[in-house]
């Protein structure tokens, strides 16, 4: 089987929701198929997904939220102004989102929570992308991050910090 050279393949379009409660902290979810990663790196993420085509951005993390934690009870309340990409590790090149990317071009927002704990199901979608979340210290975020994607977690973390106040 012949390697794959990442440099032909294009990122995904994507969104990624920091999603803040009122106590400033931040929601994380542990990944379905990382089970075993309590406490390690790289099991625990912010929520994101595709932008689907001629979908815009504020939508897209919206139905995201919706779909991979179960509540739309947010509002937007910051946007990342840019667009930052991250690249996947060359043994998920070919593996990873669906073999096609080799890595994703991100548009980051920052949320506030408008729901209680219970509105949040993780359930809600029949295949479930986590099974566990909880609420993080924001100066958690880059030491939570699978390391591919820390330089964007360290980017929010300087971007996002003004929404961390209670």
């Amino acid at each position: 089987m012949r390697a794959i050279d990442p440099a032909t393949l294009p990122y995904r379009p994507n969104v990624g929701a920091v999603l803040f409660n009122r106590d400033g902290r931040v929601l994380v979810a542990r990944r379905a198929d990382m089970p075993n990663a309590e406490g390690a790196p790289g099991g625990w993420q912010l929520p994101q997904g595709g932008i689907d085509a001629d979908e815009d951005p504020r939508g897209a993390v919206l139905r995201e939220l919706a779909e991979e934690i179960g509540t739309d009870r947010a509002e937007i309340i910051g946007e990342h102004p840019d667009w930052v990409t991250y690249d996947l590790p060359p043994d998920l090149i070919g593996v990873a989102l669906g073999g096609k990317f080799r890595g994703q071009r991100q548009r980051w927002f920052a949320l506030r929570f408008t729901g209680e704990d219970h509105h949040i199901r993780l359930d809600a979608d029949p295949h479930p992308e986590f099974d566990a979340w909880r609420w993080a210290d924001f100066a958690e975020l880059p030491v939570l991050a699978p390391p591919f994607k820390r330089d964007i977690y360290i980017i929010l973390a300087a971007s996002f910090i003004r929404f961390a106040a209670p």
